[in-house]
């Protein structure tokens, strides 16, 4: 029986991910098809269609993933609704994890995810001392933006930085602004 929490299903569903994951490094995901990844992985369609409705949706189960991991990490904060502006456990996360945020990013058709945005809140208490409550939504985009260029670069680079060398960086583009971020 085909239930979605048996051993079999979860085996097979890991290896179409990794090979999911291996093919979209060097290919775009328009070119990776069905008959790739089950070559690959040595299963039938049959399995992959129980699995997954297509490509699309293997990549976006993949990226949901992702974003629950990063999730766990910020959890108590979310609980709590407190913003510590600590990106220092979500970087030794990402170096722990390159191919996986490299796939994350290379999933990125509309330059619209953010490995942040399911979790993070934004100081708007900050922000509002800051810029006077004025045009915070842009300030969201920018920093969303910049802390993705961020991340994209280092990952680029093959993580060669520090985990806080990265979170410096962070902070040294904010010190104007007299952010303190933990």
């Amino acid at each position: 029986m085909n239930t979605p929490n048996n051993k079999r299903r979860k085996i097979s569903q890991e290896k179409i991910e990794k090979v999911f994951i291996e093919l979209i490094q060097t290919k775009n995901i328009n070119e990776i098809t069905v008959t790739d990844i089950c070559k690959k992985t040595k299963l039938n369609r049959s399995t992959f269609y129980a699995n997954y409705f297509d490509i699309y949706d293997l990549a976006t189960k993949i990226r949901k993933k992702l974003e629950i991991e990063v999730e766990k990490l910020y959890q108590v904060e979310k609980d709590t609704n407190y913003n510590s502006n600590n990106y220092l456990k979500l970087f030794k996360h990402i170096k722990e994890n390159q191919l996986f945020y490299k796939t994350y990013f290379k999933l990125d058709t509309d330059n619209n995810f953010s490995p942040i945005k399911p979790n993070y809140k934004y100081d708007s208490k900050l922000a509002k001392s800051l810029y006077n409550d004025k045009f915070i939504d842009y300030h969201i985009a920018f920093f969303n933006a910049g802390i993705n260029a961020i991340i994209k670069k280092w990952l680029d680079n093959g993580c060669k930085e520090s985990p806080e060398e990265i979170e410096s960086i962070l902070i040294s583009e904010y010190k104007n602004k007299n952010i303190l971020i933990n």
